[in-house]
Order: C-alpha cells, then structure tokens, then sequence
C-alpha cells in the first residue's frame, strides 16, 4: 500500500508554526504534495528541508515562483523517485504551479491550480493552466505511465462540492468555465477518487478564515486526487481529513496499491 497525502499549507514556515511537522511524523505518509508553499527551499529551517519519519528523513523536492512568499510547490518522499519533473512550461513554472515524481509506473503530480480571481482577473491564465495540465497527463499516460494528479484545483466541480452553490456561480472558484474544465477533465478519462468513494454532501477541504465558516462547516470541496480510469481499481482510499487545522485547507488522503 502506498499513501498520498495532498495539502494546501497557505505558507510552509506559517504550518511549521502550527504543528505540521508533529503531524507529519505521526501521519507519516508515503508521499505528501503540498501546494503554496511561499518559500524557496533556501529560506526554510533543516528540519522543513528533510523532515523526520519514524525510520528515517524525506527526500524532499521544491518548486518554488520567482514572485517571493507566493504560490510553491513541494513533494515530499520516503523513497527517492525515478525522476523529478516539472510542466516545462515557463509562465507556469515559473509560478511554482507544478512538481511531479515518477514512482515506478506512477507519475503523482503536485498541482496548485490558479486562482481565477475577482471577475475572473485571470480566469484566461486559469484555463491555460487547465488545458495544458490535461496534456501534460495525457502525455505521461503515453508513457506507460499512471497518473495521480493531487493538489488544490481552486475549482468547485459540482453543486454538492460547496455550501452555497447559487450565491458562488459568478465567483471565483465555481465559474461556468471551471466547471465545465472538470466536466473536460473527467470525460478525458480522470477519476474524482473522493466521489467515487463518497456520494455525501457538506465534505469539504477549504473553508473561509472569515465569518467561523470552518466552525459551521460552510467550506469548498476544492482539492482533489484524480487518477485515470485504468488506475481507478487500485484505489483503496480517498479520504478528506477535516479535523486536521494549520491552513485554511485540510489535507486529502489516498491510499492505492501497485
């Protein structure tokens, strides 16, 4: 059994503060993708940089924007992956939006989708990123390879993926155009591995500093591990771990077998 773990940390040295490293001794997954990281690895203490599982350190991979203190990617690993990859595509490399091992016969991506932002500021560099992110897959599945695209979508798929639908379906997040991604996404051959487990509403990941929206449970289902269809039988969990604090964002849990 391998497990993944996927968690949008809302800055690195902000989670350490909170506990992140307790919890990663003790949750000690095969793989953790985290997603904004807002550090470059140079500035991040020794025990963020190989942090401590019960049987040894992870090897840990960043990929970090030239823009300080913003967006990041990270992987971190128990065992050292066949390779290290990027989207190789400068305006979103350089953005830290992406970091990928490959395992054996299986690519996990760590993805940090754009934000599309009030009015849809950058919903154009949003849907680039979608579009592109689907090539990518498409060619590593090419490869041979299995695909499990971890990370922090910033989209809301479906009605049941949020609290308030009908208020959000002009806001950031939950636009037609994000939606209909998802919709793109899926009909390629990509599996939501939560709802193929979970039918339930009010399961979220992402909740609101603002108005106690974590205490009242009014949040997004915003982050995701998707596999394609033909690695789908190997999946033995996909889970939501809500009661997990330190971000804004709770982490994400998959457990699969080879």
């Amino acid at each position: 059994m391998t497990s993944v773990i996927s968690w949008n940390v809302n800055g690195i040295r902000a989670a350490e503060k909170k506990g992140f490293l307790t919890w990663l001794a003790e949750e000690s997954p095969d793989i953790l993708c985290l997603q904004e990281t807002k550090a470059r690895k140079e500035q991040l203490p020794a025990q963020l940089v190989t942090p401590a599982w019960k049987e040894g350190t992870y090897k840990t991979y960043w990929q970090s924007a030239k823009k300080p203190g913003y967006s990041g990617t990270a992987l971190f690993c128990k065992t050292e992956p066949l390779n290290i990859r990027t989207m190789n595509i400068a305006e979103f490399d350089d953005e830290g939006r992406v970091l990928a091992a490959d395992l054996k016969n299986v690519t996990v991506i760590s993805a940090y989708f754009p934000n599309s932002q009030e009015k849809g500021a950058r919903l154009g560099y949003k849907l680039d990123f979608c579009a592109a992110m689907l090539e990518f897959c498409n060619a590593l599945q090419k490869e041979g390879r299995h695909i499990v695209l971890c990370g922090d979508y910033n989209i809301a798929h479906k009605p049941i993926d949020l609290a308030n639908p009908k208020a959000n379906e002009q806001n950031p997040g939950y636009l037609p155009e994000e939606r209909a991604w998802m919709d793109t996404f899926t009909q390629a051959g990509y599996a939501d591995t939560f709802r193929h487990f979970c039918t339930e509403p009010h399961r979220y990941t992402w909740w609101s500093y603002r108005f106690h929206a974590r205490e009242k449970n009014i949040g997004w289902r915003i982050d995701y591990h998707c596999v394609d269809n033909a690695f789908l039988p190997m999946i033995r969990e996909s889970s939501i771990l809500a009661d997990i604090t330190g971000s804004d964002h709770c982490p994400i849990k998959l457990v699969y077998t080879e």
